[in-house]
């Protein structure tokens, strides 16, 4: 057995790739990006936005400001070094990133619910997020499936996706990048082609297109042929478990 956090973080591992430079924050990103390094990535190299390059944390991490992010890094940086050295160079691979909001467009929210000058929910805002969204070579989410963080619409776009949808986001001067695909606890969801609008990809085992549905605020491109999402085998469980986060900080 596993806990729906196991295998999104086994999942979103998956989308990670040897040798690329993958820009996370903590939480299940952390945990995924641990475990390709683990698994079938271990040329991956991990950047955190305070600074430390690369590290191997004896301990699971509680925030990007945790001290055991520091443990074996290559080097001990800031801001400057990975948002401007690294990411304004065009040299972060994969970024991750969430939000309080998610629209069809995979433009995301953090800024505010409701209106921006007078609003029901005042958020944390961008930090780096909009620069990560725009200049990292392609972007993952990962996050829990409610229908209050898929609305049709964001109220305010802190990074954007694509934008309204087609060649938008070129058209904006965004050269390339944006979110290729989005974990949940029930689904894998990535963007058309064409009209760049969320379409689902993977059900988890046991959830069925109606699950999805009901915890949406529109309705995603439902594809004829719709995979099964693989379960974690006991390698990445075991992994998990004993040596990414023994404490259950974020698989539990």
């Amino acid at each position: 057995m596993y806990t729906e956090s196991e295998l999104m973080a086994v999942e979103g591992s998956r989308y990670l790739r040897d040798n690329e430079i993958v820009f996370v924050g903590t939480g299940l990103p952390i945990v995924a990006t641990f475990l390709a390094k683990y698994t079938h990535a271990p040329n991956l190299k991990m950047v955190v936005e305070t600074g430390p390059f690369d590290p191997e944390p004896a301990h699971t991490p509680l925030s990007v400001s945790d001290g055991r992010l520091m443990y074996r890094a290559v080097k001990f940086g800031g801001n400057l070094d990975v948002l401007g050295a690294l990411l304004q160079r065009g040299m972060i691979d994969t970024g991750f990133l969430g939000g309080a909001q998610i629209d069809m467009y995979g433009n995301i929210n953090s800024t505010v619910i409701g209106d921006y000058r007078k609003p029901k929910i005042r958020l944390p805002g961008s930090g780096g997020a909009c620069d990560i969204s725009i200049l990292s070579k392609r972007v993952l989410i990962i996050t829990r499936h409610e229908k209050r963080r898929f609305p049709e619409k964001c109220d305010y776009i802190t990074s954007p996706g694509y934008l309204e949808g087609y060649d938008s986001r070129e058209r904006a001067g965004i050269k390339y990048g944006g979110p290729e695909v989005i974990v949940t606890d029930l689904c894998v969801m990535g963007f058309d082609e064409k009209t760049r609008k969320m379409k689902l990809l993977k059900l988890h085992p046991g959830v069925t297109v109606d699950d999805v549905l009901d915890n949406m605020g529109f309705e995603p491109i439902i594809p004829d042929d719709i995979k099964i999402t693989q379960e974690p085998n006991e390698k990445q469980l075991r992994l998990l478990r004993e040596q990414i986060d023994p404490e259950k900080v974020y698989i539990k």
